[in-house]
């Protein structure tokens, strides 16, 4: 059994694990908004949205006592001080590829900018320029 005062953050993608760690919070953008749950939390299921997760360490007294992990959308359950994060996609800050990202920023900027570019291209390009900044933006907050 879990500890009152502690969560067990769980984030999972089709590949697999990608963090498994306890924390005494974890902050997230639901799609009605940001959310931050503590131990003890109510029961609640909500999806994500393309943002990242912001999951801080029990007992760390470190400057930055945080793990980031970008997501890009996703459900989140909480239950019994265990998060379940199933995200299509996930990163920790400290993995990811700032050139990639980086470059799949410029290539969707470059679609939005195409006149020619069609409806579909034009959505793909806004979910992946929103990932992209997302990525960009977590790299920011390596350990």
């Amino acid at each position: 059994m879990v500890n009152k005062k502690e969560l067990t953050v769980i984030v999972t993608t089709p590949e697999g694990k990608v963090y498994n760690h306890t924390s005494c919070a974890l902050t997230a953008q639901a799609v009605d908004g940001g959310l931050t749950i503590l131990p003890n939390h109510a029961p609640i299921m909500v999806p994500l949205k393309i943002s990242a997760l912001k999951s801080k360490r029990v007992d760390d007294q470190s400057d930055d006592p945080f793990d980031y992990i970008a997501i890009g959308g996703g459900i989140m359950e909480v239950r019994d001080n265990i998060i379940t994060i199933l995200a299509n996609v996930a990163e920790l800050a400290d993995d990811i590829d700032v050139t990639r990202a980086e470059r799949a920023k410029d290539n969707a900027e470059s679609v939005l900018k195409n006149k020619q570019a069609s409806k579909k291209d034009i959505d793909r390009a806004r979910i992946s320029l929103n990932k992209a900044i997302n990525r960009i933006s977590c790299s920011r907050h390596r350990h």
